[in-house]
């Protein structure tokens, strides 16, 4: 009876104490030692902190294409790599589009594209607010609607139309919006960039691979060839061609190596430092694409394909700036290779369909599989730039000036650059 009576006090004191409000303001108390959404950003060292943030996401391990550069695979020019065995079931079905909608790496893909997109809209929707100097205010925002802008071009190139989140508190209940819908924000979000971001030549120091004016003109040039709109193609990428900010590197190999970093071909590049985590400054890009087996400098997937090996001519000076081949000797080191992996497959008729083989454009020198992490992957460069330029004007009728932009291109194929003609030399004279 004792026990009965004290069960009786008990459970009406329990169900008044879960309805009194001060016990749910008890339950929601704010998590204390960390930041949240209502104190932060809120100075302007968090506003720079929020739109760094928003440049992580780039350098994430699932940003690209759910860990390995899947769309690389899946396109004419490269293999899974590595050995035949390794990750067979997780990268292979890229490899051989024999991969589901289910696919293991897809769903991380898609989860860090809506990160960053929170990333970018914490910015664009508090920085505002913040009491700071206007025109840096200004340009945190630019930078982050342009990456917003870049994470759903990505987004709308894989999955067409997708729920678009552009606050920060979105409903739970998100419908699928249209792909012409999505495109509505990219363009925006781009513009606004290509507005009220800097010159390349404004950046110095630490800020050198922010979000520039150019690299903004340049995602909308390729956005609007995206969408056949040939005419804003060209508009735009000629922009960038005659702010005069860019040129191309007299070595090849420089264009993505690490000479080249933040050289005067980077027009979006996404900066790394050589440790192992990506919270400290690392990127596992080259790492997974690194010369497997001696040297170890890496996992060895995205090797370069036999058709690409093929379509260089002889004397080409790209294909070394390409492939690395077994027996090639890189920064003093001998490649041989990885022992599992065969030296040459074929198919059953005898035809070659795989040699080992490596990515030079991820080269880092060093020693150890850590230098890898430092790889700086270029986005856009200014010979993506001249191409889309080059395609847009073909398209417009203009053969003869496309001509002009792609012969440049040919030019340092061939190792005939001209360094007055190519980087010194005013691009808006060039006629």
């Amino acid at each position: 009876m004792k026990s009965f009576l004290k069960l009786l006090f008990v459970i009406p004191v329990t169900i008044i104490l879960m309805v009194s409000p001060g016990c749910k303001k008890f339950l929601q108390k704010d998590l204390q030692g960390e930041l949240t959404q209502q104190s932060f950003p809120t100075t302007p060292s968090d506003a720079l902190l929020a739109t760094n943030a928003s440049y992580e996401i780039l350098r994430d391990w699932y940003y690209n294409s759910g860990g390995y550069p899947i769309l690389d695979i899946m396109s004419d020019d490269a293999r899974k790599g590595s050995n035949p065995d390794d990750q067979a079931n997780y990268v292979g079905p890229y490899d051989n589009f024999t991969f589901s909608p289910t696919q293991d790496g897809l769903d991380r893909w898609w989860n860090t594209l809506y990160v960053g997109v929170k990333r970018a809209n914490v910015v664009i929707q508090f920085v505002p607010g913040i009491q700071m100097d206007e025109a840096l205010n200004t340009r945190y925002v630019a930078e982050a609607r342009f990456i917003r802008g870049l994470l759903y071009f990505d987004f709308v190139r894989a999955w067409g139309g997708v729920p678009l989140v552009t606050t920060v508190n979105p409903p739970q209940q998100l419908a699928r919006s249209s792909k012409e819908d999505v495109y509505a924000v990219i363009l925006a979000d781009l513009q606004f960039a290509a507005d009220h971001l800097p010159l390349r030549s404004e950046y110095t120091g630490s800020d050198m691979g922010r979000a520039t004016k150019g690299a903004a003109q340049a995602l909308l040039a390729r956005v609007y060839l995206f969408r056949n709109d040939f005419i804003n193609a060209e508009k735009y990428a000629l922009d960038v061609i005659n702010s005069t900010q860019y040129g191309l590197e007299p070595v090849y190999t420089d264009a993505n190596g690490a000479k080249g970093n933040n050289g005067i071909e980077s027009v979006l590049e996404v900066g790394a430092i050589q440790v192992e985590n990506t919270d400290g400054g690392g990127a596992q890009y080259g790492n997974v694409q690194g010369v497997r087996g001696t040297p170890n400098r890496g996992w060895g997937f995205n090797r370069p394909s036999v058709d690409l090996r093929n379509s260089f001519e002889a004397g080409d000076a790209r294909y070394k700036g390409t492939v690395i081949d077994l027996g090639d000797t890189l920064d003093g080191v001998v490649i041989l290779g990885d022992g599992p992996t065969p030296d040459v497959t074929k198919d059953g008729q005898g035809n070659i369909i795989e040699v080992e083989c490596y990515n030079r454009k991820v080269w880092v020198p060093g020693d150890n599989t850590t230098t890898q992490w430092g790889f700086h992957r270029r986005f856009d460069r200014y010979a993506d730039v001249l191409l889309m330029a080059a395609e847009a004007l073909n398209e417009n009728a203009k053969p003869a000036e496309a001509l002009t932009y792609l012969n440049m291109i040919r030019a340092r194929a061939r190792q005939v650059i001209l360094t007055y003609f190519l980087i010194l030399q005013p691009l808006t004279s060039r006629n």
